[in-house]
């Protein structure tokens, strides 16, 4: 019996995290429609917009998809339709040909400053208490 219990306080608690989660997205989304944006193209500005000088401000697509939670060709379509707004750029890696880096625009880096306020407005009250 005390098993069950158990079982059913971590069945709740994983539901409140995957509710909060889903409220969350929901919000970003709503948030940053109207600048053309949804969660997940935030998701890649802002992981872009913290890359470090010593890194050239760019990031392998390879490392992208780990911290973006989506598949490899979820993230090369979302990447593709960034690119053809002009917030980023795609490069061929020069040492290893198979490997593709993702550079924020200056349009990119203008446009992600913009909505940051907005994107961390959401998390603070979601996540909030």
């Amino acid at each position: 019996m005390a098993a069950k219990t158990a079982d059913a306080g971590l069945e709740d608690r994983w539901r409140d995290i995957l509710s909060v989660h889903a409220r969350t997205m929901c919000e970003i989304d709503r948030v940053l429609h109207p600048h053309g944006l949804g969660a997940s193209d935030f998701e890649v500005l802002d992981i872009l917009a913290a890359a470090s000088p010593e890194e050239g401000d760019q990031c392998r697509v390879q490392n992208l998809v780990g911290r973006v939670h989506l598949s490899q060709s979820a993230l090369s379509r979302l990447i593709g339709r960034l690119e053809k707004d002009g917030l980023v750029e795609r490069s061929v890696c020069v040492e290893d040909r198979r490997g593709v880096f993702v550079t924020l625009t200056r349009k990119g880096r203008d446009l992600h400053s913009e909505v940051l306020p907005l994107q961390r407005g959401v998390l603070a009250r979601m996540l909030s208490g």
